[in-house]
């Protein structure tokens, strides 16, 4: 069946980098573009960045932008999630989602498969 794991996730300062992995498997992963989305306690669930299914094509939350990074390993099956200069305010459980030949969507209905999530904590 399809999986999709995310680790990487901790504690970290303001300030800090993290950089979060999610490994897919059961699916052709290829042909899926990948979303992130966070949710915070006492929140909706929160689109943060997707990319395109051939990799070309990447969009990102106003929040995030110019501080995180999607990135696509077809060879790995893998989707990362680089963040830079973390805010408290990034503090949440982050899930990674497959969207089957997605050109990258901010709708978590668009989303065919989702992981677990991982947790994210930054303290000020």
């Amino acid at each position: 069946q399809v999986q999709l794991v995310e680790s990487g996730g901790g504690s970290v300062q303001a300030g800090g980098s993290l950089k979060l992995s999610c490994a897919a498997s059961g699916l052709a992963f290829s042909i899926y573009a990948m979303g992130w989305f966070r949710q915070a306690p006492g929140k909706e669930r929160e689109f943060v960045t997707a990319i395109s299914w051939r990799g070309g094509n990447t969009i990102y939350a106003d929040s995030v932008k110019g501080r995180f990074t999607i990135s696509k390993d077809n060879a790995k099956n893998t989707v990362s999630l680089q963040m830079n200069s973390l805010k408290p305010e990034d503090t949440a459980v982050y899930y990674c989602a497959a969207d089957r030949y997605g050109l990258g969507s901010q709708e978590t209905r668009q989303y065919n498969y989702w992981g677990q999530g991982t947790q994210v904590t930054v303290s000020s």
